[in-house]
């Protein structure tokens, strides 16, 4: 960490006309994004959502959804349109939308406006068989970092995740109780609206899950994880996280899914947490458990279980807020205000 510019940006901050401390978290954000970019007056440049779609195996016996596979396609059709809530949330505050197919089941129009990534046409059903190869999570994570170099040198330097999966929330919870080793019932929410029955079930579907791959025990990679219980839409975010961090960008955490992802890359980087900034806490239950795990605060609080990236793109407005106090605002010095004696 470079002490000398912490120091110089927190002095920046704390000479503005305001109390000390009174911009509250606007002041942290201020403070992570000089130190990201290495600068006394950063900036935000082409503020950008991926997000990254796909298919899990296990959604199509519908054990853990309460959404039909098929929506996961339909959902990337209406992001095309224009119809999704993300896409009004971009368009209202001027954010790029790049949608990837990272392996939904569906055939799509090469002509379409989308990066075509798939990998494969979803993932096998994790409760028989491994859910991925080694080498498709290999390559998806591959194709994650591909995606945000391309975005970096189009000159983006501000980058949020962002995903669409019918069972994802089922892999994310997973992975949490992996790497947290965390009990199913900490783990597991109402994804999409499930009832009480249906809650149930999914839990004692993961259950079995977790018992065929031995998930409470920790003793592999998480690219072995990855394999184990997918998808390829969380492996193709957590190398989008790794490549972000490489390229120093400021990145947005959305949800529980992003976060599962986010994880995933933490134990590959560890240090990729001094470029995040956690857009909101979830509704889903993990999510704020997987926040405290990493012992970081969210901007917002919201109620929100979307998904799609809407978090990070509410939250975008935010930093840009925080980067214009301290490049615009005047100082005690510069505005004659007498500071505090």
């Amino acid at each position: 960490m470079n002490k000398y510019l912490q120091n110089e940006l927190q002095h920046k901050i704390d000479h503005k006309t305001k109390p000390l401390g009174a911009l509250g978290m606007l002041e942290a954000i201020a403070l992570k994004a000089g130190m990201v970019q290495n600068t006394l007056s950063p900036k935000i440049n082409h503020p950008t959502i991926v997000v990254f779609a796909a298919d899990h195996g296990i959604a199509a016996a519908g054990l853990v959804n309460q959404y039909p596979q098929a929506v996961t396609a339909q959902m990337v059709l209406n992001f095309i349109k224009g119809g999704a809530a993300i896409n009004v949330f971009c368009m209202q505050n001027d954010i790029a939308l790049t949608v990837v197919d990272a392996g939904v089941n569906f055939l799509f129009d090469p002509a379409l406006p989308i990066v075509h990534a798939k990998i494969k046409m979803g993932t096998a059903n994790y409760l028989y068989e491994n859910a991925l190869s080694t080498a498709e999570v290999n390559l998806a994570i591959e194709k994650g970092k591909n995606i945000v170099t391309n975005l970096t040198d189009a000159g983006c330097n501000t980058i949020g995740f962002g995903e669409m999966g019918i069972g994802n929330t089922s892999s994310a919870a997973l992975i949490m109780h992996h790497l947290m080793q965390l009990p199913l019932t900490a783990c597991a929410g109402r994804g999409t609206g499930l009832n009480d029955k249906q809650l149930q079930q999914k839990i004692d579907t993961l259950q079995a899950a977790s018992d065929f791959h031995q998930l409470q025990k920790e003793t592999f990679s998480v690219y072995e994880l990855l394999s184990k219980i997918g998808g390829l839409e969380i492996a193709m975010m957590a190398g989008a996280f790794m490549e972000a961090a490489k390229q120093k960008m400021l990145i947005l955490v959305d949800g529980f899914i992003a976060t599962a992802a986010l994880l995933i890359a933490r134990a590959i980087g560890p240090d990729i947490l001094s470029f995040c900034v956690f857009a909101h806490a979830s509704d889903e239950q993990g999510h704020r458990k997987m926040l405290q795990h990493l012992n970081v605060q969210p901007l917002l609080q919201l109620g929100m279980r979307l998904g799609e990236g809407t978090g990070a793109a509410l939250a975008i407005p935010l930093i840009r807020s925080a980067v214009a106090f301290i490049n615009e605002m005047a100082s005690f010095e510069a505005a004659g205000v007498s500071g505090k004696e």
